[in-house]
């Protein structure tokens, strides 16, 4: 199944996409939180509605985040060709914002760091600047280097603790796409604090996650996902999922080790490689329009917008 959470008259709703429609399913749902927290039970009303409950058209619709407040976030780092390439993307930016000549292309990519390949890297992100599909996302007036970062991740269906690895996939509910956009400069500076990632990455709307939740039945396989970015339109972005370092199964465990995991707790992939601007170069203007399209999940889309100060 898809599933979405959409605007209807009385706020928001959630719904199941079936075709070019949305089948209501409020009555039995007061929010997406509600139908994770469900389990199986929840599916299965679900399903069972699809063909009974009352439709509109998809086009007539306003999605918003399939769940517009995530228990927890957290973002990670797993695919190596982003390791390798977005460290000689941002040398290659603190040149520009200094004035410098660009760095020598030879001296900027270097060995990515054993530990990444040893054990699941990731942070904790802010939770309530999540925004959906054709949400607007604002600028932050700190920032003049805005990036995109095509992602995808999973939703926590269950509640655990020290999840063994064979038993992860009872755990997860579904899968969404991801666009974790990021002010470059700002993270540029802050990242010599050795703190991760914080203003550079925390602004409100900073976190675009859609278009719905493709339930996990539908993704056997997360590493076989093609995916594409566009900017108004022009591919920027193109790969696949297969140089996933850690899978889902393998970081939800590793999480897990001495601590809890709640349903509707959100897991990003981490960007997939070629699909930011730090390692296309096709840097962020204000009103462009970024797609992140996922095969098999959905495509993300968004403006970005700079409000006047």
């Amino acid at each position: 199944m898809k599933l979405a959470t959409y605007l209807s008259s009385k706020g928001p709703a959630v719904g199941a996409i079936v075709g070019n429609d949305i089948v209501e399913l409020s009555a039995h749902f007061p929010s997406m939180l509600a139908l994770i927290d469900g389990g199986d039970a929840a599916l299965a009303v679900a399903q069972k509605n699809l063909e009974s409950g009352a439709r509109r058209p998809l086009s007539g619709v306003k999605l918003l985040s399939p769940v517009p407040e995530p228990r927890q976030i957290r973002d990670f780092n797993n695919f190596e060709q982003h390791m390798r390439d977005a460290p000689a993307g941002m040398a290659r930016l603190r040149a520009k914002m200094a004035g410098q000549p660009e760095p020598d292309p030879a001296t900027l990519r270097g060995p990515v760091a054993d530990v990444n390949f040893a054990q699941p890297i990731f942070y904790i992100s802010n939770r309530f600047s999540v925004v959906g599909h054709d949400a607007e996302i604002e600028w932050p007036d700190y920032s003049e280097w805005m990036d995109y970062e095509g992602e995808f991740g999973v939703f926590i269906g269950k509640k655990g603790k020290n999840i063994p690895k064979e038993r992860v996939r009872e755990h997860i509910f579904g899968f969404a796409v991801f666009n974790d956009f990021s002010a470059r400069d700002k993270q540029a500076r802050e990242m010599e604090g050795r703190m991760g990632p914080t203003k550079g990455k925390s602004f409100d709307t900073g976190n675009a996650i859609g278009p719905w939740i493709v339930t996990k039945d539908e993704i056997p396989d997360a590493r076989a996902l093609n995916v594409t970015v566009r900017v108004n339109g022009d591919v920027v972005g193109k790969n696949s999922t297969s140089g996933l370092i850690h899978s889902f199964e393998d970081m939800i465990a590793y999480i897990s080790r001495s601590e809890t995991l709640y349903p509707g707790e959100f897991l990003g992939s981490g960007t997939v490689g070629g699909c930011c601007a730090l390692e296309s170069g096709h840097w962020l203007k204000p009103g462009d329009v970024v797609e992140v399209d996922f095969d098999r999940i959905g495509n993300l889309r968004n403006r970005v917008v700079k409000k006047p100060a």
